[in-house]
């Protein structure tokens, strides 16, 4: 490719989501609606886990940190999505496009850490409960959930570097409606083999791994359900970690499809874009529900704070 006649892009157009997802005041309603829900049920989750000593336990701890990841991820992009909506284009800066690519995968692969940790927690929790509080100590949870953000940070760094030094002269079109490396990469001039064997590498290497640190761990922890005596036991063991269970399986099972599919379908990307939609937008509405809504101990925190803002608004009165 000649480079030598290369005009520098400062702007990228986004294609958006396929045409199927309605118009342009539909797709911004629900759209705007799954944020909404999102950053609600994840920020109740946070400011719950902060202020209720009951919940201040490892599990929630993990789970508090998955949450602002989750509030991170789909902060990288829905805003700049609903503004474009808005103002009726789908153009990004040069920068925004990158800032918004790395954050997505930093809040992203953060998440895959996260999830493998709250798999080994449970496996100690059930697995080994008289050891459980010596190993889980509030200092080792810190340092667990510190490594598991640097990792998110570190992860994709190096390929950003490699990416921004990259000329864009073919086209400044990205099919897909947030910055996406795969999309992004597509319409980037040079010798793009480095980033894209990296890139690979690191999925392999953060989901494959993240997904069999969690597989190994129920493994062991259904052995463990399955000895106990009685069924009403094995359910409440069960029961701890099905939350867990359900979230991590969407979540694999949609990011294998986008990140690690066949190559067959590299070229359907209005496919990849609505799977794409289950992993960034409905996943992240959808987990606090899931974690909380048969959760008893996080129900009865939430009516002990309502009950608690309830009288102190009555003395008022």
């Amino acid at each position: 490719m000649d480079l030598s006649n290369c005009t520098t892009v400062t702007a990228f157009t986004l294609v958006g989501l396929p045409h199927f997802w309605g118009t342009n005041i539909i797709s911004f309603a629900v759209v705007l609606l799954l944020y909404l829900l999102c950053i609600t049920g994840n920020g109740l989750i946070i400011a719950m886990v902060s202020v209720d000593r009951q919940l201040q336990k490892p599990m929630y701890f993990f789970l508090s940190n998955l949450s602002l990841m989750e509030s991170g991820h789909i902060t990288a992009f829905i805003p700049k999505m609903l503004v474009n909506s808005l103002a009726g284009k789908n153009t990004i800066c040069f920068y925004c496009c990158m800032a918004q690519l790395y954050f997505y995968f930093l809040f992203g692969v953060s998440e895959f850490f996260v999830i493998s940790l709250m798999s080994f927690d449970r496996y100690l929790a059930i697995c080994h409960p008289l050891r459980y509080n010596t190993i889980m100590t509030s200092s080792i949870c810190l340092k667990l959930a510190v490594a598991a953000w640097f990792g998110g940070f570190f992860s994709i760094l190096f390929q950003m570097i490699m990416l921004l030094r990259l000329p864009f002269c073919n086209s400044n079109m990205i099919d897909h409606y947030y910055c996406d490396s795969g999309a992004v990469l597509r319409i980037a001039g040079g010798d793009t083999h480095i980033i894209e064997a990296l890139s690979f590498l690191i999925t392999v290497a953060v989901v494959l791994g993240s997904m069999l640190c969690t597989l190994v761990s129920y493994i062991f922890i259904i052995s463990t359900i399955l000895r106990i005596p009685s069924a009403s036991g094995q359910w409440r063991a069960f029961s701890t970690c099905a939350s867990h269970l359900t979230v991590a399986s969407i979540l694999y099972g949609s990011v294998l499809f986008i990140y690690l599919r066949p190559t067959v379908l590299n070229s359907s990307f209005s496919i990849i874009k609505t799977v794409s939609v289950l992993n960034t937008i409905v996943t992240p509405v959808l987990n606090p529900f899931i974690y909380t809504i048969r959760n008893n101990e996080f129900k009865d925190a939430v009516r002990k704070a309502l009950g608690r803002k309830s009288k102190s608004s009555y003395g008022k009165l």
